[in-house]
């Protein structure tokens, strides 16, 4: 019975620092597609063609629900800012694992900002 707990420990040790490293590469193969998403976006927002962006951060999101039955969608999220033509955004983009789809939307201080100038008459 000491063997067998031994083993089950040998081979946790070993899987667990992989869970880390996957999720950093993932990060990391999905960072230009959310950059693209984040500029498409802010190019038609800001309607400024030379805009650029920079990721401000980025976080790999578990699924809500998973089960033996059931699945969740893995994601990639990143902050990234994009500054072009005097002004500057900030966007939330969602990649989901397995796929090349990205999604980009204005983050809540950058909403929060379009509101304010819209009570405020400014346009």
């Amino acid at each position: 019975m000491t063997n067998r707990w031994k083993a089950l420990a040998l081979i946790t040790l070993m899987t667990a620092p992989t869970g880390c490293a996957t999720q950093t590469q993932t990060l990391a193969q999905k960072q230009n597609g959310a950059i693209q998403a984040a500029l498409r976006r802010a190019r038609s927002d800001l309607k400024c063609p030379s805009a650029t962006a920079t990721v401000l951060s980025s976080d790999f999101i578990q699924p809500a629900a998973q089960g033996p039955w059931m699945r969740g969608l893995e994601r990639a999220e990143y902050t990234v800012s994009v500054v072009g033509c005097n002004q500057r955004t900030t966007y939330v983009v969602m990649c989901q694992v397995g796929t090349d789809m990205c999604f980009a939307a204005k983050s809540r201080r950058a909403v929060r900002a379009v509101a304010t100038e819209r009570r405020a008459g400014v346009r």
